[in-house]
């Protein structure tokens, strides 16, 4: 009877940690007084009639009381662990980071944010911003139950150095890019591009100006710590003062105004030998480059039809 009949209806649901070493007795008196077997004594016996006590493998596993013992003993044998994957987007500043993670239940938005800005963690970590933004590599994670603010942003930091470390950073130190500016400047490729082919020619737009001691003006940059970019900016966004708004700094902005992934870093340590200036969005998520202002007006008087408001790719 025992293998025969779940423990309950299905409506328990626990999530349950097997360590390394730990033994399948001990994980089956956990699952008994959690309610997902009804006896611990014959699930262990059952596990070892069948040779899976020796078998099971380490990891974290969801049950519910609804499941037999040949169903729960299977899952562990098989190592069909639980996972709970969160997509981190390229581009994505902490704040949609947070956002999601706060719609998705996984984690409290102010609580990241406060981790992504915890000095003690950024220290260790060698970060020397002030917060972990542009450090957070996009990617895909699995945060387990349990799993606090800081260790997943130690995770995500992690990922973002071991990139620069693989070469990516010493790159970009020959260029005379420290770690700050090559991620500020990849993370507004990253805002501007939607094309992932047209990374290349932003950055390279990008570095010309910098080199003429023009200014980026950049659209995302004026919407930063405001509001997410959706494409669009008005006059009042270019003219509100703040240290990123690169409409009105004659420079870089203090660091990234999101979290770059590889093609946005490496668009910026290569980018191609063009005479590009400017560009401005044609409307399908391409864009116009030019290399002088009157094409450049051309283009603008061409594609938005809307002069007050600018569209991706705000270099002007």
């Amino acid at each position: 009877m025992f293998l025969l009949f779940p423990a309950g209806d299905g409506k328990r649901v626990e999530i349950v940690e097997l360590g390394r070493g730990r033994p399948l007795r001990a994980l089956a008196g956990a699952l008994e007084a959690r309610g997902i077997v009804s006896s611990a004594r014959l699930f262990t016996l059952y596990a070892r009639l069948k040779g899976g006590d020796s078998r099971v493998k380490a990891g974290t596993y969801q049950f519910s009381d609804g499941m037999r013992p040949g169903e729960i003993l299977m899952k562990m044998v098989t190592g069909d662990v639980y996972q709970r994957l969160f997509a981190l987007p390229e581009g994505y500043s902490s704040h949609q980071v947070a956002e999601m993670l706060e719609k998705r239940g996984i984690f409290g938005k102010e609580q990241f944010l406060l981790a992504c800005r915890d000095q003690g963690l950024l220290a260790e970590l060698g970060v020397t911003a002030n917060s972990a933004e542009g450090y957070l590599c996009p990617g895909s994670y699995n945060i387990l139950p349990g799993r606090t603010e800081r260790e997943v942003v130690r995770e995500m930091v992690l990922r973002q150095q071991a990139l620069l470390d693989a070469g990516l950073g010493r790159q970009g130190k020959a260029k005379g890019l420290s770690a700050n500016d090559l991620l500020t400047l990849a993370s507004m490729v990253e805002k501007e591009a939607v094309l992932p082919a047209e990374k290349p020619l932003i950055a390279a737009v990008f570095h010309n100006r910098l080199r003429l001691g023009m200014r980026l003006q950049s659209d995302p940059t004026a919407l930063y710590g405001v509001r997410a970019f959706a494409g669009k900016v008005s006059r009042d966004d270019i003219l509100r003062p703040s240290p990123y708004n690169t409409y009105l700094i004659p420079a870089l902005p203090p660091g990234p105004i999101g979290n770059p992934g590889r093609e946005a870093i490496e668009a910026v340590l290569n980018p191609p030998n063009v005479p590009y200036l400017y560009f401005v969005g044609r409307g399908d998520g391409s864009h116009q480059f030019s290399s002088d202002l009157p094409s450049h007006n051309a283009a603008v008087r061409r594609y938005l039809r809307t002069p007050s408001v600018a569209s991706p790719g705000g270099a002007r």
